[in-house]
């Protein structure tokens, strides 16, 4: 990789003279250590974070009676330049997840990320994914998704110089959002510890897209 522009590798097959282009670099690839990869957990039991030979399956549940549940988010910080347009390719599955409450959801993608759960803009901001629809947190919009149909499928979070942030699924645009604001810190899994809002996701690779 070319240490002064992530988006550039050395491909002695294409050139040995200059540095050539790559299409996206990898934040998280599935079946290795996330923490070595440069991810954190921030997580209250009951959780398990377990690693597939391809993925990394992130879980929550509730425990009978409990007036709180499970939380587990894996953090990247620096996942982008928060100052320029950014585009972020997340492919995972959702095995099963609670329909989310506002602000608050228990498979969920950020597009900025203070620990431990988010500000309220965050929050506002983030991507919920429920048994079948998505949206944003704040339930300004919504589209309907089979989400926990047992396959994966490509989460996308483009974000222009206007700061128009913009959800695919699958190369197709489902949810739009103006005046988007991040700190460059991406977060993914059940970010919050209602009751009975919880989720388990498998996770099999992050990457940013280069532009």
């Amino acid at each position: 990789m070319n240490p002064a522009n992530a988006c550039e590798s050395c491909q002695p097959a294409t050139s040995t003279t200059q540095w050539s282009a790559r299409s996206s670099v990898p934040l998280l690839v599935g079946g290795e250590d996330i923490t070595t990869q440069g991810w954190r957990t921030f997580a209250q039991d009951p959780n398990t974070i377990t690693q597939g030979t391809d993925h990394v399956r992130l879980a929550t549940s509730t425990n009978t009676g409990a007036r709180t549940s499970g939380q587990l988010l894996i953090t990247l910080a620096n996942a982008f330049d928060a100052t320029r347009p950014f585009k972020l390719r997340v492919t995972m599955q959702v095995e099963s997840v609670n329909n989310h409450n506002s602000l608050d959801s228990g498979a969920a993608i950020l597009g900025g990320f203070t620990s431990p759960a988010g500000t309220s803009t965050e929050r506002a901001q983030m991507i919920y994914l429920d048994r079948a629809a998505i949206g944003w947190a704040d339930d300004t919009q919504a589209v309907g998704f089979p989400v926990t149909d047992g396959a994966y499928h490509v989460y996308e979070l483009a974000v222009d110089a206007a700061k128009v942030a913009t959800v695919s699924i699958d190369g197709v645009a489902r949810l739009t959002r103006k005046n988007f604001a991040t700190n460059g810190t991406l977060a993914i899994g059940d970010q919050t510890n209602d009751p009975n809002v919880d989720g388990v996701i498998r996770i099999k690779s992050v990457e940013r897209l280069c532009q």
